[in-house]
């Protein structure tokens, strides 16, 4: 686990969509974390749906061919009461899963749940949540935040599977990892529960300069 946690990694997490399509990419080397780039893909202009996916897939091996990633992180297991939008999805989840088959890239599924969990602890936070945790941990500046939510929703599928690597951390001292949280300033309330070794490893990593 130490050994694969000090490779270099470069992982690209995707949130598929058929407006919008998440995308992000991490630089990883140990506990040195570095967003290479995120953002929302923009195709709710283009007319009909298979045009939107053929230009998704398109982007996807431009992504690909430019940062060369080690792995695709993408959400599955999209539940939505409309079918339709559900197929739609789908059919986004079907479309970066083969952008990355082209590529040989290795893929790794997570559900939504699981990767609320990884980021704030709690697998039923909100996108806005999720957002403001990542912001946090990563040292985003407000100025280089997205307005759109799927970009943030691509860089927290990428962050969960960086921390799927395994992240080993000190405890500083403390007898605890809630004592520890607290030195760090982590009090939110959701910070010093459970999850307060996974807030305190978050809290170590620094976004490279």
């Amino acid at each position: 686990m130490q050994d694969t946690l000090n490779r270099e990694h470069i992982i690209l997490g995707v949130d598929p969509g058929t407006l919008y399509m998440g995308y992000a990419v991490l630089h990883t080397i140990g506990q040195q974390v570095e967003i290479l780039e995120f953002g929302a893909y923009d195709v709710h202009k283009l007319e009909g749906q298979y045009p939107r996916l053929q230009k998704e897939f398109f982007f996807l091996q431009e992504i690909i061919d430019k940062y060369k990633p080690s792995c695709l992180a993408i959400e599955t297991q999209f539940v939505d009461k409309n079918p339709q939008t559900m197929i739609k999805i789908v059919h986004a989840q079907g479309v970066a899963i083969a952008a990355a088959l082209s590529k040989d890239v290795p893929i790794y599924e997570y559900s939504p749940m699981k990767i609320k969990m990884a980021i704030t602890g709690n697998g039923h936070s909100t996108k806005q949540q999720v957002a403001g945790m990542l912001q946090r941990f990563l040292h985003i500046p407000d100025e280089e935040m997205p307005k759109k939510l799927d970009a943030t929703d691509a860089l927290g599928i990428a962050y969960c599977h960086y921390l799927q690597l395994g992240m080993p951390v000190s405890t500083g001292g403390a007898k605890d990892w809630t004592t520890y949280a607290k030195r760090k300033g982590l009090t939110d309330k959701e910070l010093t529960g459970p999850n307060a070794q996974l807030m305190a490893a978050l809290a170590t990593v620094k976004k490279r300069k």
